[in-house]
């Protein structure tokens, strides 16, 4: 499944403005009230952009967010900004983009503009990544304490609001929710709060059936014209979240992902590579591995295998 498969995407230029270009993600305006956001294969580590594209990545992305945003408005009336992620309705919608079609097929969801709400809502349900780190050393997440005696990835219970400033460029940076309320609000800051927490919930009940741990994920949320908050971007996949296979979790210890693991342990592994530009060239089975374990993270979400998958229409997601 390397870079030559027949899945790889032929390079086209897709015949709309830019509106805002991610190490992953392209964001193109579609008039003045809609998006098309296209997750691309391209592949980060380390806040580097690697050589090699990784296939069939944005189409894992993009459908678990389909996938998931359907799920939350049938089942918790959620809003979230998704028109369509459907190929054809996509090109009924917009007939200019029908040309570039095999740039973004299934790795695009057109979508509502928003004014993004500039806080990163993460919800932590187990003491990993940044926030081990700093309890480690001082006992307190965001500055705010923590029980002692806790050991790497161990439960939070109750899970914890642990918000972060988005961050354009570099790392995002670890706030207390005061600092929300001084940013946003005492109201949004509090239905923030709340909506995340109540989405990952959902999510992580959800995804004891596929024997995956939701470890912790960060949701984005945005205005729209009435005011209102709604959920936009990616939702719950490999990229926005720590997937840990229950199989294998232990405490006291790091865990294996199901996400670009193989990729953060071959490059970890390096004795002349710095973790700055230019990265290394990806060997051939680091890349298969790399999307043998997205297809693994969508079949163990969702239940199904992507091959099988068609995302609803957007009568059944608005």
């Amino acid at each position: 499944m390397s870079g030559d498969n027949a899945h790889t995407r032929r390079p086209h230029t897709i015949d709309l403005p830019l509106f805002r270009r991610g190490k992953v993600r392209d964001v193109y305006a579609v008039g003045p009230d809609r998006l098309l956001m296209v997750a691309s294969d391209r592949v980060s580590a380390f806040d580097v952009v690697l050589p090699q594209p990784i296939p069939r990545k944005g189409e894992v992305l993009t459908q678990i967010t389909v996938w998931w945003l359907d799920r939350l408005h049938r089942e918790l009336g959620l809003r979230h900004h998704l028109i369509t992620a459907h190929d054809d309705e996509i090109v009924a919608a917009h007939p200019e983009l029908a040309a570039s079609r095999d740039a973004w097929s299934r790795c695009a969801m057109l979508v509502l503009r928003t004014e993004p709400v500039l806080v990163e809502c993460v919800v932590r349900g187990y003491l990993s990544g940044s926030a081990w780190r700093e309890y480690r050393d001082s006992g307190t997440l965001a500055g705010e304490p923590l029980p002692s005696g806790l050991r790497e990835s161990d439960p939070l219970d109750p899970p914890i609001f642990s918000p972060a400033t988005k961050a354009q460029e570099g790392h995002d940076e670890n706030i207390t929710f005061d600092h929300v309320v001084s940013l946003l609000g005492e109201d949004l800051a509090g239905e923030l709060r709340r909506r995340a927490l109540e989405i990952y919930a959902f999510g992580r009940d959800a995804l004891r059936l596929g024997g995956i741990i939701l470890a912790d994920t960060k949701f984005e949320f945005g205005l729209d014209e009435a005011g209102r908050v709604v959920l936009i971007d990616e939702v719950m996949t490999p990229d926005s979240s720590r997937f840990w296979p229950e199989e294998s979790w232990e405490p006291g210890r790091g865990q294996p992902s199901l996400d670009k693991q193989p990729i953060r342990d071959w490059l970890d592994a390096l004795d002349d590579w710095d973790k700055q530009p230019p990265p290394p060239n990806l060997p051939g089975d680091v890349v298969d591995a790399a999307t043998a374990r997205y297809l693994e993270a969508f079949r163990r979400v969702t239940g199904v295998d992507l091959d099988d998958w068609s995302p609803p229409t957007s009568g059944a997601t608005s």
